[in-house]
């Protein structure tokens, strides 16, 4: 748009990203308390994700045993019609190559 000449608020790009979250076209990750990442994941299947708390890469994952954690949690607790999110907070591989775990 900006090589023919034309402007985009920064709103009207929030508003574009909101809309494509709210049809599933794009993931809302949670970086952090502010900030807010939206990604296009290369997955259109259910998946989770690992985020890395220093650089704030995150990767896709699957998991049939967080499935399974997460329908019987609400079945005991009777709730139907369940979804559900997961987010996974670390730090990657690259950024703690040399740090010591405590």
């Amino acid at each position: 748009i900006r090589q023919r000449g034309g402007k985009v608020g920064l709103t009207t790009v929030y508003r574009t990203l909101q809309a494509l979250a709210s049809i599933d076209e794009v993931d809302v990750l949670r970086v952090d308390e502010k900030e807010i990442v939206y990604r296009r994941c290369d997955s259109a299947e259910h998946h989770h994700h690992l985020i890395c708390r220093a650089c704030s890469k995150s990767i896709e994952v699957e998991s049939a045993e967080l499935e399974e954690w997460a329908a019987r949690i609400a079945r005991n607790n009777g709730y139907r019609d369940v979804q559900h999110t997961a987010e996974i907070y670390g730090v990657c591989p690259v950024c703690s190559a040399g740090v010591e775990e405590t």
